[in-house]
């Protein structure tokens, strides 16, 4: 072996340092953080593709808008139809308020393309987007992760706006005075000695709905992208022997049952959190 394969071999990242390397944000503060939720550091990776597929969405949407016809059809229309009656039936079944709906519903078809979107990103070959990143920067150790559903930060970010609105509808069904007393009298009843438990109760509820609302879909779509990066490491231990061999067909075979698997998970999770969204909504038209 010449002098420089054996420094490319010694050069090589092992297969840690290669998942460790791409689970490490780009971010404001100038070194490795791996997620870490820290009010003073912004994760620009996670930012640009967020508001990338944010406006990739809304772009889709105005072009079907303006291409639509009364008459058969055409593939994209009836996608978005299909999914447009989908949204507003689980609308009107969760969100009996009519007048509430003519937020919540374009809401909720927002928030389930939105993720749908940001989900799809898990498609791209998880070295792709990197590489290139690596290229354009001239920096071999610059760190760039494209799945924002993948960060905690981002996901947290979405159910805490998922909490404003449930405040809002709160406080607007059944005004501050009717929302701070259910506060304090539900579940329990009202009792001035129950009032420390239910308040403490009501707390633990929104702390509860919100957090796990948001790790639900960081856990799903963050398992997804190690699972491809264990895939993408059979396909890199490529060597001509017989045991390299096998490595090389089982990333192909591993990588292509994930991704068709996948599919369904990147669609039910955005499902879900659109559903969850719908129900908590929902929960704050409510009388205890």
């Amino acid at each position: 072996m010449s002098t420089a394969g054996q420094e490319a071999v010694t050069n090589a990242p092992t297969a840690g340092e290669y998942i460790v390397h791409h689970l490490v944000q780009w971010n404001t503060s100038g070194h490795a953080q791996k997620d870490v939720i820290d009010f003073g550091i912004i994760n620009i990776d996670t930012m640009i593709f967020s508001i990338l597929m944010g406006v990739l969405g809304l772009f889709v949407m105005w072009r079907v808008a303006r291409s639509v016809t009364s008459g058969v059809p055409g593939r994209m229309q009836a996608a978005v139809e299909i999914v447009l009656e989908m949204v507003n039936d689980q609308a009107k079944g969760i969100v009996h308020s009519a007048e509430s709906r003519r937020f919540v519903g374009p809401l909720a078809l927002t928030v389930f393309i939105w993720v749908f979107l940001m989900n799809c990103m898990d498609f791209l070959p998880v070295d792709l987007l990197p590489l290139l990143w690596q290229t354009i920067s001239g920096d071999h150790h610059a760190y760039l992760r494209v799945v924002p559903t993948a960060d905690l930060n981002a996901t947290l970010g979405m159910s805490t706006g998922v909490l404003l609105v449930c405040l809002y509808y709160n406080i607007k069904i059944k005004g501050l005075g009717g929302w701070v007393h259910e506060l304090f009298t539900a579940p329990f009843g009202s009792h001035p000695l129950l009032y420390p438990v239910n308040f403490a109760m009501q707390i633990i509820e929104f702390l509860a709905k919100t957090i796990s609302h948001g790790m639900r879909l960081f856990g799903n779509m963050y398992a997804g992208e190690l699972i491809f990066m264990l895939i993408a490491l059979m396909g890199a231990a490529w060597t001509v022997s017989a045991t390299g061999v096998s490595l090389f067909v089982g990333h192909v075979l591993a990588g292509s049952a994930w991704a068709i698997f996948h599919i369904l998970i990147v669609t039910l999770q955005a499902f879900i959190f659109m559903m969850l969204t719908l129900v908590y909504v929902g929960q704050s038209h409510e009388a205890h």
